[in-house]
């Protein structure tokens, strides 16, 4: 006898209890959110750093760094936010060897201090004419107290 099967009034095996009938039978899909998905897709190919913000915070974030950078010659962050950043500082030194008005004007558009964009686009030609790209270099430091998250400075070559 199965065990449990006493509990239902039931004395014999029967197959009726153990196995439902097709007609019985109804699969029913997993119930989510509205507007949630449950299936998760592989990130292939996608390697922009996230850092743990929506899109617009990620960009405030990415604007003020590399005006920071550009400003201050090297600074001192995370090595996540560090490598993410690069790419921006990189390009904004692009555009200031290229000296035209559209270039300063996309320049303008992304770092948000103006006198620092004049002042990047008089002195980048002369310190980085010779230069085809690798504008910054990152370099680790020791993890930071209390999160023990991994520390980089980045600093202009």
């Amino acid at each position: 006898m199965i065990a449990g099967a006493s509990a239902f009034g039931m004395s014999s095996m029967s197959t009726s209890f153990l196995t439902p009938s097709i007609t019985e039978t109804t699969y029913r899909y997993p119930t989510t959110p509205a507007g949630r998905c449950d299936i998760s897709m592989m990130r292939h190919r996608k390697k922009l750093a996230k850092l743990g913000k929506p899109a617009d915070q990620r960009k405030a974030l990415m604007r003020a760094l590399s005006t920071e950078v550009i400003r201050h010659g090297r600074i001192k962050t995370t090595l996540i936010r560090a490598k993410a950043v690069r790419k921006h500082v990189d390009h904004m030194i692009t555009l200031a060897k290229d000296g035209s008005l559209h270039s300063r004007r996309q320049a303008l558009g992304w770092m948000y201090d103006k006198n620092l964009v004049h002042a990047l686009f008089e002195a980048a030609e002369e310190r980085y004419g010779d230069r085809n790209g690798g504008y910054t270099r990152v370099l680790r430091t020791m993890p930071r107290q209390g999160d023990n998250a991994k520390m980089a400075i980045i600093e202009l070559v």
